[in-house]
C-alpha cells in the first residue's frame, strides 16, 4: 500500500501509556449474569473488527445499545512525530476523511469526522471500558474509533494476515460504522434489536457488519482513484483478512463447530464478498445489505 507522504489526520488521539481504568470482577448487564460462553462470543465479536464487545454483551443480556457513561479525559494528545505506525493510521484516517467528506458533500450532506484513539491495555470510552483483548471497535456515543495497534501483530500471529492494506481495512471498517452512525442507521438497528429475539438481533447485526465491510471497500475504491494507494497483492490481503475473521472461521477455531444462529458479523465468504462489492463498485448504494435478499 502506497501511503507515505500523504496527508495525516489531526483527529488521532494517543492514550498509550496512560493506563485505563475499569475495575469490577465480572460482566453483568440488564440484571442478567453472563456465562463464559456468552463472554467468548462477545470477545470474538471484538476480534472480528466490530463494535465494543460490551455492546454485544448488553444486547445478548436483553438490553439495547451501549449506555453512555461519564468519563474524564485530559487534553487530547497527538502521537509522537517519529512513530511510523501511528503515522500510518493517521494517514489512513485522513484518507477516509477525504473520501467520506466528498461522498457526503455530493449528496448534499456534511460528514462529521470521527476521532481515532490509540491506546494500550485499556481505556475509558463513552461506551464503557475498552480492552485491548477485545480488538478495535467504534463507540457511537462519543464517535471515536478505538485501536490498540498491537492488534495488527495479533492479526499476523493468530490469523496469518499481514500487509498494511489489511490493516487499513480494519480502520476503514470501523470508520464504516461511523458512517452508519452519521446516516442514522446505527440507531435504527439498535432500536429494532431491542424489540427482537436474540436470533433476529444477531441477524440484524450481521447486516450492519457486512455493510461496514462494504463501506470499507467503497473507501478503498475512491482512495485508489484519487491517490493510487493500491499495490499488487493489497486487495488479496484485505480479502484474506475478511475471510480469516468470518464468524464461521472464528467459531471453528474457538469451539470446533459452527452455530449459524449466533453469527453477529457474517461468514468468511460473506465478509469477503461484501468488501469486494464495495471496492469493485465504489457505490454506497451497492452496500444496502438491509434490502439484500441473499447476504
Amino acid at each position: 500500500m502506497k501511503w507515505e507522504g500523504n496527508r495525516e489526520s489531526d483527529n488521532v488521539e494517543d492514550r498509550r501509556g496512560e493506563g485505563g481504568g475499569g475495575g469490577g470482577g465480572g460482566f453483568g448487564f440488564g440484571g442478567r449474569s453472563m456465562g463464559i460462553g456468552t463472554i467468548v462470543i462477545a470477545l470474538l465479536g471484538g476480534w472480528i473488527f466490530g463494535i465494543n464487545p460490551m455492546t454485544i454483551l448488553n444486547m445478548l443480556g436483553g438490553g439495547g445499545g451501549a449506555v453512555p457513561v461519564q468519563q474524564e479525559q485530559g487534553p487530547a494528545r497527538p502521537p509522537p512525530a517519529g512513530d511510523r505506525q501511528a503515522k500510518f493510521v493517521s494517514v489512513v484516517l485522513a484518507d477516509t476523511e477525504d473520501v467520506w467528506t466528498k461522498l457526503f458533500r455530493e449528496q448534499g450532506g456534511t460528514y462529521k469526522k470521527p476521532v481515532l484513539t490509540v491506546f494500550s491495555n485499556a481505556t475509558q470510552t463513552a461506551c464503557g471500558t475498552g480492552q485491548s483483548a477485545s480488538g478495535p471497535f467504534y463507540c457511537p456515543a462519543d464517535q471515536h474509533v478505538y485501536l490498540d495497534m498491537d492488534f495488527f501483530k495479533l492479526m499476523q500471529q493468530r490469523f496469518n494476515v499481514a500487509g498494511e492494506f489489511a490493516q487499513a481495512y480494519v480502520i476503514a471498517h470501523e470508520v464504516g460504522h461511523h458512517v452508519q452512525h452519521q446516516l442514522g442507521l446505527t440507531d435504527k438497528v439498535d432500536n429494532a434489536r431491542r424489540k427482537a429475539s436474540e436470533r433476529e438481533a444477531n441477524a440484524m447485526s450481521v447486516r450492519l457488519e457486512l455493510q461496514a465491510d462494504c463501506f470499507a471497500g467503497v473507501w478503498a475504491f475512491h482512495a485508489n482513484q484519487a491517490r493510487s494507494i493500491l499495490e499488487q497483492g493489497d486487495v488479496e490481503a484485505a480479502l484474506n483478512a475478511a475471510t480469516a475473521i468470518g464468524d464461521d472461521a472464528l467459531q471453528r477455531r474457538g469451539q470446533g463447530h459452527v452455530v449459524p444462529d449466533s453469527f453477529t458479523h457474517g461468514t468468511s465468504e460473506q465478509r469477503a464478498r461484501w468488501f469486494k462489492k464495495g471496492i469493485d463498485s465504489g457505490q454506497v448504494a451497492a452496500c444496502n445489505t438491509f434490502e439484500a435478499r441473499q447476504l
